[in-house]
């Protein structure tokens, strides 16, 4: 409400109003490539026997409820309880599903690192300045105590994740095919968020997107709100604001980017209801 206030409710509806509507169901078409490709990142990452088409449903039932769960993750939770109840294998459904985000959080600040020299100077005076680089050191000494030095393997409750992750350590060509598909779903996401800019007549050099939407992206995952509404918007009206854009405008953007996930996420709606009733092995 505050994001709206500052903007102004009948400013943001008459931007709205302006998105060309080829240009928001491109980024649709997008969000739900993004799943797909999402899909093949997943299957890499999980025993052989699993069908893509009943991964991709199911990944797009997760895509459903993270429209209505709080962060963008919450979706996660029932994705890791369907494969749960279809392979009875607690660890295989939440390492899996960690490790697929994981590798996708890796090429989202890698992303933000390679774009920050070039980008950086729509952060000067801003006192954001250091964030980005700050949220990459912390996260590569995390996952140096984590994992590098086996620090979690201590833990009895994650202990059995180090099993799942041993199995992968020395197949470098599935982690380079899984982080490949990370690099294509990340900049998806973000070339989506640009069409909905342009569709708007926003014209600001696609290099800022790739500084500025890994922070959105990371903010807008905490879980305090549905779907991160609010945290989100208010991440696209201060950072874009750095570079001159409305309001009302990067409010506008946010929220049809919010849409086309809404939208494509329907599918997984009509998916959810569909398998329901249906036995678990349905996806294998």
């Amino acid at each position: 409400m505050y994001i709206l206030s500052k903007a102004g409710l009948k400013n943001v509806l008459s931007t709205l109003s302006t998105i060309n509507p080829f240009a928001f169901l491109g980024a649709v078409f997008l969000y739900i490539f993004a799943q797909f490709i999402s899909t093949l990142r997943w299957k890499l990452l999980l025993p052989s026997g699993f069908r893509t088409g009943k991964l991709f449903s199911l990944y797009m039932i997760g895509a459903f409820f993270n429209t209505i769960l709080p962060g963008i993750i919450g979706g996660d939770a029932v994705k890791a309880l369907y494969l749960y109840q279809t392979t009875g294998r607690g660890t295989l459904a939440f390492a899996s599903i960690f490790m697929d985000r994981y590798l996708g959080f890796i090429v989202l600040l890698l992303i933000g690192a390679l774009a920050y020299p070039f980008g950086s100077r729509y952060l000067q005076g801003s006192g954001f300045e250091l964030l980005l680089p700050f949220i990459i050191g912390v996260s590569i000494v995390i996952s140096m105590l984590v994992f590098g030095l086996r620090l979690g393997k201590k833990f009895r409750l994650i202990s059995d994740f180090y099993e799942y992750f041993h199995m992968y350590r020395n197949q470098r060509q599935v982690i380079i095919k899984a982080l490949g598909f990370s690099l294509l779903v990340q900049c998806t996401g973000m070339l989506a968020v640009y069409i909905i800019g342009l569709g708007l007549g926003v014209h600001i050099p696609f290099i800022t997107y790739l500084v500025f939407m890994p922070l959105i992206i990371l903010f807008s995952t905490v879980p305090i709100s549905i779907s991160g509404l609010g945290i989100r918007e208010g991440s696209f009206v201060l950072f874009f604001g750095f570079i001159g854009v409305e309001a009302d405008v990067a409010t506008a953007i946010s929220f049809l980017w919010f849409l086309t996930m809404m939208i494509g996420g329907l599918y997984g709606l009509i998916e959810y209801i569909r398998y329901k009733h249906e036995k678990p092995a349905v996806f294998l």
